[in-house]
């Protein structure tokens, strides 16, 4: 597929995103195949989840991978920095949870990453994009307790896993719920990253780091900026 034009907004003409509640049939823009969606541009432009993180999910993979960071805050918004990572998409339904694998591992050192991050990807990937408007489930909350299960060995059975992996997930979403702008996939990453350092150090007794100061550099691009706000809102 042809490189993307833009990184937020409309990813063929930087126009806004248009929502429907009932989905239909598209084409997508990138690889030409057909899709129910529930969301084009105002131009009519589409574009599938799968073109959406194409050249963003390597980037995300070999940035953890050789990363040495403690700090999931500091990868997240060091991968984020990356041009083929966009404003708002799916791929930041992996990229939350592969920060914070990075970031266990780098602190506990007790998963084979490579396989995680795998596993990360695979199951990151199966949360379309918008989830956090139509299905009341923020998808950078969803990644963490993907993490969570990740890291603690999680299946349906285990059933201490099971319960701290929700635990996680409820209180991303908890967090989350405390602002009520529009959907911001840097704001409720970030809070997610945070509420998850906290929730491990105390249930898991792993100590990964965070900065003194939590702060949001992606601010000029999201025409929805809560700003002043929003808590990692700086000028």
């Amino acid at each position: 597929m042809e490189e993307l034009a833009k990184t937020e907004g409309c990813l063929i003409c930087g126009k806004p995103l248009v929502y429907k509640q009932a989905k239909y049939a598209a084409l997508c823009c990138g690889c030409g195949q057909l899709f129910m969606t529930d969301a084009e541009c105002e131009d009519g432009h589409f574009i599938c989840d799968v073109c959406h993180s194409e050249e963003s999910l390597p980037v995300i993979y070999q940035y953890c991978v050789f990363t040495d960071s403690h700090d999931p805050f500091e990868i997240a918004r060091g991968i984020m920095r990356h041009p083929a990572i966009h404003m708002h998409g799916p791929e930041n339904h992996v990229l939350i949870g592969s920060a914070l694998l990075a970031a266990w591992k780098n602190s506990s050192g007790n998963i084979d990453l490579p396989e995680a991050l795998s596993v990360m990807k695979e199951r990151g990937s199966q949360l379309p994009g918008g989830i956090c408007g139509f299905w009341g489930n923020c998808g950078a909350a969803v990644s963490a307790g993907i993490f969570l299960s990740i890291v603690t060995e999680g299946t349906p059975l285990n059933a201490a896993s099971r319960k701290l992996s929700n635990l996680l997930t409820s209180e991303c979403l908890r967090q989350t719920s405390k602002y009520s702008g529009a959907r911001c996939c840097k704001r409720d990453g970030f809070l997610a990253i945070q509420t998850a350092v906290v929730f491990v150090a105390e249930s898991l007794n792993v100590k990964m780091e965070l900065p003194e100061s939590l702060t949001c550099e992606f601010f000029p691009r999201n025409n929805e900026c809560l700003k002043k706000d929003c808590p990692f809102y700086r000028l």
